[in-house]
């Protein structure tokens, strides 16, 4: 099974956008680590992985984006008034990571600028928690 973030929007964008409060996106954390372990006691292999990119490349992707007609459809609005809260973002995301890499559920931080070798990275590491697992 592969969620893609699904239960991480508490703490990430119902934080930054203040759609929770401090009290809800706080106990998620523990919400977080006791799902994903429970998932770990029945035999699933928990991997997760954040892709990271610097604001840099962030806007060098959005330009091209736009530059490019096939693409423009991947760039929003939503995505300029987004990358404005780039801090409130990061903040959020050292707390998750912070406080939900746990052993049976460990975070991999891939540096991502390079997408390249960004896909093998994670190809790579989910193949040693695989393996770890096995």
């Amino acid at each position: 099974m592969i969620f893609d973030r699904s239960w991480y929007g508490r703490v990430l964008v119902e934080r930054v956008e203040k759609f929770a409060s401090e009290t809800d996106w706080m106990r998620a954390y523990g919400e977080i680590n006791e799902f994903e372990e429970q998932l770990a006691e029945s035999g699933a292999i928990v991997a997760k992985f954040w892709l990271s990119i610097t604001p840099a490349e962030q806007l060098r992707r959005f330009k091209a984006r736009q530059a490019t007609v096939y693409k423009r459809f991947k760039i929003t609005e939503e995505d300029w008034r987004n990358r404005k809260k780039w801090p409130a973002y990061e903040r959020a995301v050292n707390d998750m990571i912070e406080r939900t890499s746990t052993e049976p559920a460990p975070w991999n931080i891939i540096a991502s600028d390079d997408k390249h070798f960004a896909r093998i990275e994670t190809l790579e590491r989910l193949c040693d928690r695989i393996e770890d697992a096995l």
